[in-house]
C-alpha cells in the first residue's frame, strides 16, 4: 500500500502541472485599444502645442 502512496505522488504532481500550464496559457485580452487610442491623442495634443511638427 505505500508503494500506491508513492505511486501517486508524481501523477499528482503531473495533474497540477497540467492544470497550471492549462491554466497559464489560456488566451487572455490585453485591453490596450482603450490605452492606445489615449496616447494617440496625447501624441495629437503634444504635436498641436508644439507648432505642428
Amino acid at each position: 500500500m505505500a508503494s500506491l502512496v508513492w505511486l501517486l505522488i508524481p501523477l499528482v504532481a503531473l495533474l497540477g502541472a497540467v492544470v497550471w500550464s492549462v491554466w497559464a496559457g489560456r488566451g487572455r485580452s490585453t485591453g490596450d485599444g482603450s490605452s492606445l487610442a489615449g496616447y494617440e491623442r496625447f501624441q495629437q495634443a503634444m504635436r498641436k502645442g508644439s507648432g505642428g511638427e
